[in-house]
């Protein structure tokens, strides 16, 4: 059997998942992985297990034996490394924020597309199948009408001063950072399971930790190395935020966003309430469905293959009781994505769960949309999109 060949550019913390993943599959070889420095590079590579390593990008692209790239470089990067890609013909896989704004988001959708390239952004809570036992039930009318969309996403890795890393700096991660960074998830997450799309918001932002203490570089997300003198840095992007919606044909929502909040790890929380009954999904319990009614007993699905929709089957791969976990999601969005590569990313092709560029740059204009509805006093504002 032939594998497809992959090359990775920018080895930091999520690299690793993406490559678990994809190994996992067991048609995709990693072929190489491109970083800042041939130094660094040759040091992920022995770290990941991959042959070649590169110490700039454009060398990566241009192995012949490379089909698909994965960008996982900061947020800045996206755009040049994912354009270089695209033009040379080969599908991308990119982590989110897919850019750094609405103009670089429209600008990398249009170049994907005429690329006639597979073009897939890493939300990958789509890959959970209680997510997508969720989405289904909306979707056949069990639950009713919408009328209510709400929840969270709450950390608190940011909540020493001590961390500092290229997300808060606007040059590398952009002007918003809490929202970008997680705030496009649960957006994604609330407009995949609801079916509808967010029209408006109105936002209200804060900064909680004003000044930050940088040892020099650019820490990984999540490192716990605090040694070393450090150099106070004023930060002025959001590390909280809460944020009311409106959906495309009068359902309301809310949600809050935050990095700096002791207990919360990874805490994602999806609600959604029809006219007959809620579903509530929590990210760190992904292996349960909160049901609720109104005239009988609450109800908690379990993710299990005998109980879920058939449509849902493909993303279970344990029985009953046998906890799946978010790098089992994350390995359910690779696989998607890989199918659709192996179909040469015909548009007819794509898996329905998939998530594109045309999802990566929506989420640029909704981040856009609550950074405007901030900075004119919490004003309701209309999500600027541009279809196509």
């Amino acid at each position: 059997m032939k594998k497809i060949g992959m090359g990775l550019i920018g080895p930091g913390f999520v690299a690793a998942h993406h490559i678990d993943a994809v190994r996992r599959l067991g048609d995709v070889d990693v072929v190489a992985i491109a970083g800042s420095s041939q130094q660094s590079a040759e040091k992920k590579a022995k770290e990941y297990k991959v042959d070649r390593a590169y110490g700039d990008y454009e060398a990566l692209i241009a192995d012949p034996d490379i089909e698909v790239i994965h960008n996982t470089t900061p947020n800045y990067l996206h755009l040049p490394v994912t354009l270089a890609a695209l033009a040379a013909g080969k599908h991308v896989i990119s982590d989110k924020p897919l850019a750094m704004n609405s103009v670089e988001g429209k600008t990398l959708r249009d170049a994907a597309v005429k690329a006639k390239v597979a073009h897939v952004v890493t939300f990958n809570y789509r890959g959970n199948p209680l997510v997508q036992q969720a989405r289904g039930m909306i979707a056949r009318g069990e639950t009713g009408d919408v009328s209510f969309v709400h929840g969270h996403y709450l950390q608190d890795w940011m909540t020493d001063p001590n961390v500092y890393s290229w997300r808060s700096d606007p040059a590398k991660g952009g002007t918003s950072s809490a929202l970008g960074d997680i705030g496009s998830h649960w957006c994604d997450l609330a407009e995949h399971v609801s079916g509808l799309k967010i029209e408006s918001v109105l936002a209200d932002l804060t900064t909680v930790v004003p000044v930050r203490y940088s040892a020099g570089g650019s820490a990984e997300a999540f490192s716990t190395k605090k040694t070393g003198e450090r150099t106070p840095v004023t930060v002025h992007s959001e590390d909280l935020a809460s944020v009311l919606l409106r959906f495309e044909n009068g359902t309301r929502g809310s949600f809050s966003v935050g990095q700096i909040l002791p207990g919360h790890k990874n805490d994602v929380v999806l609600e959604v309430n029809g006219r007959s009954s809620s579903l509530k999904w929590k990210q760190e319990q992904q292996n349960e469905l909160w049901i609720g009614y109104h005239n009988k007993p609450n109800e908690v699905m379990a993710k299990d293959p005998s109980l879920v929709s058939p449509e849902v089957l493909p993303y279970i791969h344990l029985p009953g009781g046998h906890q799946e976990s978010w790098a089992d999601a994350f390995r359910n969005l690779m696989r998607d994505a890989y199918a659709w590569i192996s179909e040469g990313g015909a548009p007819e092709a794509k898996p329905a769960m998939l998530p594109t560029f045309n999802d990566g740059y929506r989420s640029t204009c909704l981040v856009e949309a609550m950074l405007r509805s901030h900075a004119a006093g919490s004003a309701w504002q209309k999500v600027e999109y541009v279809a196509g």
